[in-house]
């Protein structure tokens, strides 16, 4: 037996990115940053941000570029996908790591609305990859970005 699963709360580094593969189903990508506050050895206060890519697929994607913004806050549960690619400019591979989100939940509300609103837009409503279960594999080519 084994599990992937990550489970993240964090903010938007940028407004998401939404492209379609040569299938026509969108995909999203963007980052989120997740903090850590803690106290050193020599007792002053440290914080540490991670930053996380994010890649979401279907109607979902779609409702992540209409409705999120830099800043926005989001839970996102999803698993960890490694991938790598040759540099466009010849240098040599490139490896990513992506949490591919099977749910996306806004948290804070829209601007202007009220700060308890939050949208779920999980697998549950329509969202994931089309047909469930993991995205297709994808090649070189299908890398939209």
């Amino acid at each position: 037996m084994s599990v992937n699963k990550v489970l993240l709360i964090g903010n938007l580094g940028r407004d998401p990115e939404v492209r379609y593969l040569p299938s026509g189903n969108p995909v999203a990508n963007f980052s989120i940053a997740t903090s850590e506050n803690y106290t050193d050895r020599n007792g002053a206060k440290q914080e540490r941000t991670d930053w996380h890519n994010i890649v979401v697929y279907g109607k979902q994607a779609e409702l992540c570029g209409q409705y999120l913004k830099k800043g926005r806050q989001v839970f996102v549960e999803g698993r960890i996908a490694y991938r790598n690619y040759e540099a466009k400019d010849g240098s040599g591979k490139r490896y990513v790591t992506d949490i591919v989100a099977q749910r996306v939940q806004f948290l804070g509300g829209r601007a202007g609305a009220g700060a308890d609103e939050a949208a779920d837009f999980g697998a549950s409503r329509g969202g994931g990859h089309p047909g469930g279960g993991d995205p297709p594999p994808m090649d070189d080519e299908d890398i939209p970005f």
